[in-house]
């Protein structure tokens, strides 16, 4: 399995003429609604406990920041879906999504990451959407799977999958707190860098 041993933060990018662009590694993008986890879950891959800024006020993330993970770049882009922004605001957000998926070079693989515990939302169901349509390789993430028990867990897995039109198995189901599923991700992340390099593998979700 792929090591991770010293993440550390790029940079963040505001727009299309700063983002990142890499011929040899994997960009990995993180995506999901204000306050999902992204932060944590970013954390959590890299064993550290304060590489990505986690804060209890949704909608803190308006740039996209990249992070050097070693085999893999990772983005961890603007969360959606929260109401106390101006229009002017979402708009600016909705721009950077737009622009970050216009061109292949900018993103190879897409975590979209949904709350374990909630039905997804019309935003999630756009995003997973979107990445179907333009053909971007992605995985499902279901966060915070610490807060249910295991039946829970498996009647939301079955639920979440119905919902975004995939199999049960396509959703992975992680902890950021347990670190439960890292190891699926983790191994979903070395298909990605083997891909990059011209290796065996399918990144098709």
């Amino acid at each position: 399995m792929i090591k991770i041993k010293n993440a550390v933060y790029i940079k963040g990018a505001a727009d299309k003429k700063s983002f990142l662009t890499d011929a040899e590694r994997p960009i990995i993008a993180v995506s999901g609604r204000s306050n999902v986890g992204k932060s944590s879950l970013i954390n959590k891959l890299a064993n550290q406990g304060k590489l990505a800024r986690v804060s209890k006020e949704p909608g803190r993330t308006r740039l996209v920041n990249y992070f050097d993970f070693g085999p893999f770049i990772l983005a961890d882009l603007p969360g959606y879906g929260f109401a106390k922004v101006s229009k002017e605001e979402k708009a600016r957000w909705g721009k950077i999504m737009d622009d970050f998926f216009s061109e292949e070079r900018f993103c190879d693989f897409v975590f979209a990451l949904c709350d374990i515990r909630h039905e997804p939302t019309e935003d999630d169901r756009d995003m997973v959407g979107f990445l179907y349509e333009t053909g971007i390789p992605f995985s499902i993430i279901a966060t915070k799977a610490d807060k249910l028990s295991r039946s829970q867990i498996g009647t939301r897995r079955h639920d979440i999958a119905n919902f975004f039109g995939c199999g049960r198995d396509d959703v992975v189901v992680t902890s950021s707190v347990t670190g439960a599923g890292i190891g699926d991700v983790l191994e979903i992340i070395e298909t990605a860098v083997s891909v990059k390099a011209g290796g065996e593998g399918d990144l098709d979700e």
